[in-house]
């Protein structure tokens, strides 16, 4: 209690100091140790992580060092900076008078430190302290020497939890910028990489970095994405998200317009295409722009298998797409309005089924939803064990006991659990969540008009879709406007080596991303699918190669 005492007399004496405070802290240092060490100290304020640690430089000069011990590594310091710093004057004997020539002699000849620079007004000098730099100041020097010591023990690489997949790398972005960036490089060593790093957020000073390939990337897109970064004005970016907020074209729209990766090898491929990414400090999750429909349903799994299972299991992703959506609408269309559609055993089935269930099947299948999104809400919140126990309880035990009180018919309990299954098919977590949203509108409309309440609402998700943009670039690219030498990463994958351009709607600088000189084994298989023959007069090969190119 005494010691709590002691702190709430320093903050009110702090309080009753604040306008002084602010005066010194637009000055700049005057070289005198003592005073702007004070003048330091109180921009910093009481903190139990700052740390003094007051020193002879060369064994003959009053110096000091102040840093928080929360950001930075003390062996470091102590192996680093403060064991050269003391070492004895004998070893220095070039050692110039105090004076800025003394702060550039010890950056130069004493302290093994990577990143430094040095600093003449006090006022920058508690940012740079609560970013992880050590400040070193010295008695007669009007100078600040800054040295980058920032070490916070993270968390390791490991695979990603939100994108699994069965060939691929394993490897996923964590906290750190600096390690995020590591990965890019490792993946992309290239010398047109571009990473400009600026901070935003006016309190917590959150680094971004925005990559992108020079030589690949538009540039009309590379400052539009520059534009919008520098309009964001808010107290902080604690996350990815908080970007991806501030630039998306349409903020009301269920679709994400900005896609999100915990993979470097997919932001890799991003970039190879022309896209950009952002990555921010303190965020495991990269962001991808422009983003358009067709990305969020496509994995890394879609590349690294061969041509032919991608696109079947892309293609099987896509019919789960439009299950999770209209199943449960046209469900309630065809047994509310249009019963003579099914087959009259299997219409007799479900009349069965639904005998004493009290409600109508718009209702019933609400509910049904209703419940299924609570249930896979507490799943994703509780701890992964206890949270797998629960989805299997939930959906066996509530599920049967349902049916068994008469709240459901087995057939809307199927009908509920193909959806679930079906939406569980698309990779990305936020287009999940938007054809979540737009199935209970479907299903709504589908319980007031039948199959053209579904019809109707079809025709206006299309129509918003064809109206959102992507940083300039349309949704529904390249579907609309369509393009062939675009469509082969679409509905199916085509091989790799047919996919010689680059997308066209990114307006690459550099369009081609496959070389003019196609392999030999490929070129002949090219020939063959032509019905060219492959014994003809090398004239003849030269021009049907060259027709096949235009």
């Amino acid at each position: 209690m005494a010691a709590w005492k002691e702190k709430y007399n320093t903050y009110l004496q702090k309080q009753q100091h604040q306008a002084i405070k602010e005066e010194h802290t637009n000055s700049r240092l005057t070289g005198g140790l003592q005073e702007d060490l004070q003048r330091l100290m109180a921009a910093l304020g009481d903190n139990g992580d700052l740390v003094v640690r007051d020193f002879l430089l060369f064994g003959n000069r009053p110096a000091a060092m102040i840093f928080f011990s929360s950001l930075v590594s003390a062996e470091q310091i102590r192996e680093h900076v403060l064991k050269p710093l003391m070492a004895p004057l004998p070893l220095h004997q070039d050692l110039p008078e105090p004076g800025p020539a003394m702060a550039h002699y010890i950056w130069s000849t004493a302290v093994q430190v990577t990143e430094g620079r040095a600093a003449a007004d006090i006022a920058g000098l508690p940012e740079s302290a609560v970013k992880g730099e050590l400040i070193l100041l010295i008695d007669g020097v009007p100078e600040a020497l800054l040295m980058d010591m920032r070490q916070v023990e993270l968390r390791g690489v490991e695979a990603p939890q939100t994108e699994q997949v069965i060939r691929g790398p394993r490897e996923g972005f964590v906290e750190k910028l600096e390690n995020n960036l590591s990965l890019l490089r490792y993946r992309l060593q290239s010398n047109d990489l571009r990473i400009e790093i600026s901070p935003a957020g006016a309190r917590t000073q959150s680094r971004i970095a925005l990559c992108y390939i020079e030589s690949i990337a538009d540039s009309r897109l590379i400052a539009e994405a520059m534009r919008r970064l520098s309009l964001i004005h808010t107290d902080g970016i604690l996350d990815a998200g908080y970007i991806e907020q501030f630039i998306e074209d349409q903020p009301l729209s269920p679709f994400p317009q900005v896609q999100n990766t915990e993979r470097p090898d997919k932001t890799v491929a991003a970039l190879l295409e022309g896209r950009l990414a952002i990555l921010v400090d303190g965020s495991p999750f990269a962001l991808i722009i422009p983003a358009l429909f067709n990305q969020f349903f496509q994995t890394v799994d879609d590349y690294t298998e061969r041509f032919i299972m991608g696109s079947l299991i892309r293609m099987i992703r896509l019919i789960a797409l439009a299950c999770s959506l209209f199943f449960p609408a046209l469900y309630v269309s065809v047994i509310s309005f249009n019963p003579e559609l099914m087959p009259t055993d299997f219409a007799v089935a479900i009349s069965g089924g639904r005998a004493g269930v009290p409600f109508p099947a718009v209702l019933e299948v609400l509910i049904m939803e209703v419940s299924m999104e609570v249930l896979r809400e507490a799943t994703i919140r509780l701890p992964q064990m206890i949270g797998g126990a629960l989805s299997i309880v939930g959906v066996l035990v509530i599920g049967q006991a349902a049916v068994g009180a008469g709240l459901a018919s087995p057939i809307t309990v199927v009908i509920v659990a193909l959806t679930t299954i079906g939406s569980f098919a698309t990779p990305a977590y936020n287009a999940a969540i938007a054809l979540r949203m737009l199935r209970f509108p479907l299903i709504i409309l589908a319980g007031m008009f039948g199959l053209y309440g579904v019809m109707i609402g079809t025709i206006l998700i299309l129509n918003h879709l064809l109206f959102l943009e992507s940083f300039g670039v349309p949704y529904m690219s390249p579907y609309i406007p369509g393009k062939w030498r675009d469509l082969k990463d679409t509905l199916v994958r085509v091989p790799l080596w047919w996919m010689r351009r680059r997308p066209s709607f990114l307006h690459a600088e550099d369009k081609d991303r496959l070389a003019r000189q196609v392999p030999s084994i490929y070129e002949d298989q090219i020939l063959r699918q032509e019905g060219e023959i492959r014994e003809q007069s090398p004239a003849d090969h030269n021009t049907a190669r060259s027709s096949r190119d235009q």
